[in-house]
This record gives structure tokens, C-alpha cells and sequence, in this order.
């Protein structure tokens, strides 16, 4: 990434040495924003990439799943966790920080290419790098996002709705300041990132064809919550919609389905982890 610069600090050994099971820290700088990253386990390696609103702290159960048989490097986006605020909150500059993030983990080694793991919008910025990088990969695990929605989530019957969601989520914030779990960043932030990322699933199967390495999906069956009825069950009516979409037009891309809402890394972490070990189910059967 032009003009990236990066700070080293091992917590013990060498940063440049990996999957011997020691836990390193080091420094990405880019665009003017400081992000920490972690890397511990041993085995194949894998990146796995948070999503909005969610740190690494949050998803601590299944990260520690996966150090298992994983050398596992975690990482918090901008305005997110350990990672410093930003003037500038969208998509492109997200997928700048998993890029470099992605470039300095390549410089420390090793040579292989990692399993990409992402969650929610950092699914969504798995697909682009992947499609933008070819080999970078290994291959990609996306768990609740990048889908290929029909229809747009954020209407403009729905904005009343979701803002104020946000502004509660905002408010609820100011507890965790200071913390690995704050997120930095504004409702009015939020919104505008759920609008924009609305028109990037509208051309993200474009992004699919172009990827060259095996894409595993793990998906809730509820992803907008369980409740029967209402605009819950439109929104899940629309991701699944999606999903199928997807694979019917793409059979080389599996999904997994599970019985959960969005917050399935948070309810379903062993199961999710028992999915990303697994080889890829070329028939994509759902999983239970």
C-alpha cells in the first residue's frame, strides 16, 4: 500500500517468525490511522477481518477457537477497538485498511497465502480484496455478508427505523469508551455505511466472478431476528434470496446455513469454527 508505514513490536520472538503458537503484536500505519494487530496460534494461516461494529475483542470465543489449527491474525478496522479514529468512515477506506493490513502480514511471512475470514461488512471486504488480488488467498470464509441482495436493506421507508437503532447503539456506546470494544464512530456514520454498503452488494457478484480461489458462505436463517413477522421477515426473506441467488448462479460457491440471527459469531462461535475447518462442501448442503 503506497505510503504505509509500519512499527514492529513482539510481544516475545521474532515478528517475523509464525504458527509456532507464540502471541505477536504489531503496528500497521495507514491513511493517518494506527491499527494494532495480533497475531497467536499455530497452523494454517488465516486473517480474519471484524465487521462494523464488532472488534476483535468481541469476537475473542471464536478467534480462540480457530488459534487451535490456525495461525490466526486479528485486527481492528478504523474507529473500531484498539484501532484509532478516522476522518474519513466508507467503504473504500475499510478495504484500505484490511489491504494493508493484509501487505504487511505478507512482508513478515509466511510465504503462503491465508484463508480470509470475514464477518458481516468484513465479508464484504474479503470479496473486494480477493477479487482485486488474485492468489492473495487461499480461500475465503464469509460469514454473514457479501450477499447479493435483490433488493436494497435500507429503504426510504425504513430510514426512520434504522436511525434510530443507531442512535440507541451510538448511546450505548459511551460506556465501552476506552475499551478494546468502543467503536468510535457516529449514528449518522453507521447509516451512511449501511446505505453505501447497500449499492456495493448491488454489483458484488460481478466481484464473485472474478475470484479464483474457494468461497464458503456461513449464513443465518434470521439474520434480522426471529420475530414472525413485520420487516424482520422481509429482511429474511431478501437475505436468503440473495444466498440462493448467488449460488444458483455460481454452484462453485457453498453455503452453510445456520439456525441464528446476524449475531451468529457471537451464539454459534464452535459451530462457525467447526465450518471454517472443514473442507468446502462443493454441494453446498446446509448445515444444521
Amino acid at each position: 500500500m503506497d505510503g504505509m508505514t509500519t512499527d514492529i513490536h513482539a510481544m516475545s520472538g521474532d515478528p517475523t517468525t509464525s504458527g509456532d503458537g507464540a502471541t505477536r503484536h504489531f503496528t500497521v500505519h495507514h491513511d493517518g490511522v494506527t491499527i494494532p494487530v495480533t497475531r497467536a496460534g499455530r497452523g494454517r494461516p488465516l486473517v480474519l477481518c471484524p465487521g462494523l461494529c464488532s472488534t476483535q475483542a468481541d469476537l475473542h470465543e471464536l478467534i480462540e477457537l480457530l488459534r487451535r489449527d490456525h495461525d490466526v491474525l486479528t485486527f481492528d478496522l478504523r474507529g473500531h477497538g484498539r484501532t484509532s479514529a478516522a476522518g474519513t468512515y466508507s467503504f473504500e477506506a475499510f478495504a484500505g485498511d484490511l489491504a494493508a493490513v493484509l501487505a504487511e502480514a505478507r512482508r513478515l511471512g509466511p510465504p503462503s497465502a491465508p484463508v480470509l475470514v470475514g464477518y458481516s461488512l468484513g465479508a464484504d471486504l474479503a470479496v473486494h480484496h480477493a477479487s482485486e488480488h488474485p492468489g492473495a488467498v487461499a480461500g475465503l470464509v464469509l460469514i454473514d455478508g457479501a450477499n447479493p441482495v435483490p433488493e436494497p436493506f435500507v429503504t426510504e421507508a425504513d430510514l426512520p427505523a434504522f436511525r434510530a437503532m443507531w442512535e440507541e447503539a451510538a448511546a450505548a456506546q459511551e460506556a465501552l469508551r476506552g475499551t478494546a470494544r468502543q467503536v468510535s464512530l457516529t449514528a449518522q456514520d453507521i447509516l451512511d455505511l449501511n446505505i453505501e454498503i447497500d449499492g456495493v452488494r448491488a454489483g458484488i457478484l460481478d466481484r464473485y466472478r472474478r475470484i479464483d480461489c474457494p468461497i464458503s458462505m456461513i449464513m443465518s436463517t434470521s439474520m434480522a431476528g426471529a420475530d414472525g413477522g413485520g420487516p424482520a421477515a422481509r429482511f429474511n426473506r431478501n437475505w436468503r434470496a440473495g444466498v440462493e441467488r448467488l449460488v444458483r448462479e455460481l454452484p462453485r460457491v457453498s453455503a452453510s446455513w445456520l439456525d441464528a440471527d446476524h449475531g451468529l459469531v457471537f451464539t454459534h462461535a464452535p459451530r462457525i469454527a467447526e465450518l471454517v475447518r472443514r473442507p468446502r462442501d462443493p454441494a453446498g448442503q446446509p448445515a444444521c
